[in-house]
């Protein structure tokens, strides 16, 4: 995980772009581990921890609307968590993480394992993306982890083959 967190600073470094994570089923995962990298903090602005939905709406803005519509973990909300993100912070480029980590919580629609990622870049695209996690809490989460780390990558790559 350090060395895709090393890569994801310098991909955010060599862009002179700053980062910021708006989490829920990895409760911080994301930003411990781009903050185990020295000298994060020339490219990651901050994080936010959103694991209720209250949380979302009041620290994201995420509308009240959108949480019943669709729940908590779906494209619609993790894609709100981007603009929320980027809305309220100094970061040009937001990630976001919505899901079912386990071991309950899931429904036949949901199943446990479910998580929606979602990448943006201010005044650009947002990107979203579904996976079907398995394993325990702890290995969705990882995984989950390592998934929004390298979702920013991609992000980057696409953003510099368009320039």
């Amino acid at each position: 995980m350090d060395v895709l967190a090393a890569q994801v600073g310098g991909a955010l470094k060599a862009h002179g772009l700053m980062l910021v994570t708006a989490e829920s089923c990895t409760g911080g995962g994301v930003a411990q581990a781009i903050t185990g990298i020295a000298g994060s903090s020339a490219w990651f602005d901050r994080g936010f921890i959103t694991y209720s939905n209250l949380s979302k709406q009041q620290m994201l803005g995420v509308a009240e609307a959108t949480l019943v519509a669709h729940g908590a973990v779906s494209e619609a909300t993790a894609r709100a968590m981007v603009a929320g993100a980027l809305q309220h912070s100094a970061a040009q480029v937001a990630l976001a993480v919505s899901g079912i980590a386990g071991p309950g919580g899931g429904t036949p629609d949901k199943p446990v394992g479910t998580v929606w990622f979602a990448w943006g870049i201010k005044q650009g695209a947002t990107f979203a993306r579904l996976h079907q996690l398995s394993g325990d809490r702890a290995a969705v989460r990882a995984q989950a982890v390592r998934i929004a780390l390298q979702g920013v990558l991609e992000l980057l790559q696409q953003r510099s083959a368009s320039v």
